[in-house]
């Protein structure tokens, strides 16, 4: 029979010890049953590992042969021992509202992980990063204190904007953000802080102050106050089709910078799992950008 690795972590344990009880103890098990397993050890291999007497022991040369060979094998089993974890660990992911549903599968299968979902609402802006109900998450930059985070840009969309079709607006095939300036908006919770200033088009209006509407912390909500004409809203490109309701339409909007979709992690997270993630999102090709789709009534 070959030595399982359990005999060869008490024969390490023994070597550099040079001490039965010592190693016993550093092993957390009783001395009679380590000598018991050295000795069975020994009979296995058909050598002497060990000198002994009664007050010393010491490495024979098999015992010092086979202390090098041990030290590699143990070590190369918790290396292997932590990709087999890693490859079998279930990932959180947070989303918010159905933002990341369609990339979910495709990340799953560039990741090589299994991913479970933690849908967030509007109030938390980091999608679970914060409360630790998430791994990661996919998220609109820019994050709430981006100190505590870190993050990979998957993809850069245009921002669109949400509104009645009998606004009058409406009937241009793209818009100026200036022309919405006096616009009521819905906005985000109070709670999503940049993010909300973000789609309010804050870093667009040279100090002026947006008009609040109507707040929304969920995407029903914001479908009900647009279709009840209480403001409109800025969406990301490809949420367009998400917002498909009777009596309202999207059109892309001039003079905003875009919007960035991003994976991120707490930056105290420092799991090989979650950075090879990271990694393979990106290179899974999630950043490129998508083709922008017509004015379509949604």
């Amino acid at each position: 029979m070959d030595p399982h690795l359990r005999d060869l972590r008490y024969f390490v344990a023994v070597a550099e010890e040079l001490h039965f009880t010592n190693a016993a103890q550093r092993l957390h098990i009783a001395q009679p049953t380590l000598s018991r397993q050295i000795r069975q050890l020994e009979r296995q291999l058909d050598v002497v590992l060990f000198d002994r007497n009664q007050r010393s022991v010491a490495l024979t040369v098999a015992g010092k042969e086979l202390l090098e060979g041990a030290r590699k094998i143990l070590e190369l089993w918790e290396v292997t021992n932590v990709s087999l974890q890693e490859a079998g660990e279930v990932l959180r992911v947070g989303i918010q509202s159905a933002l990341g549903r369609g990339l979910l599968n495709d990340l799953e299968s560039a990741s090589g992980h299994r991913l479970a979902l933690h849908a967030a609402s509007w109030n938390d802006p980091s999608s679970g990063l914060a409360g630790r109900q998430a791994d990661l998450s996919l998220v609109w930059l820019p994050l709430p204190d981006p100190n505590r985070y870190r993050w990979q840009v998957l993809r850069t969309e245009p921002r669109w904007v949400l509104l009645p079709e009998t606004h009058p607006l409406a009937e241009q095939d793209s818009i100026d953000f200036a022309d919405l300036l006096d616009e009521p908006f819905v906005a985000l919770p109070t709670e999503a802080g940049a993010v909300r200033d973000f789609w309010l088009g804050n870093d667009a209006r040279g100090g002026k102050a947006a008009k609040i509407g109507a707040e929304a912390a969920t995407p029903e909500d914001k479908l009900e106050a647009v279709s009840l004409g209480l403001g409109v809203c800025l969406l990301a490109e490809n949420n367009v089709p998400m917002y498909r309701w009777p009596g309202l339409t999207a059109r892309p909007v001039d003079g905003l910078t875009p919007c960035e979709l991003a994976v991120a992690w707490r930056a105290d997270d420092t799991r090989p799992t979650i950075l090879e993630f990271a990694g393979r999102a990106v290179d899974g090709g999630f950043s490129e950008p998508t083709p922008q789709p017509q004015p379509i009534a949604v």
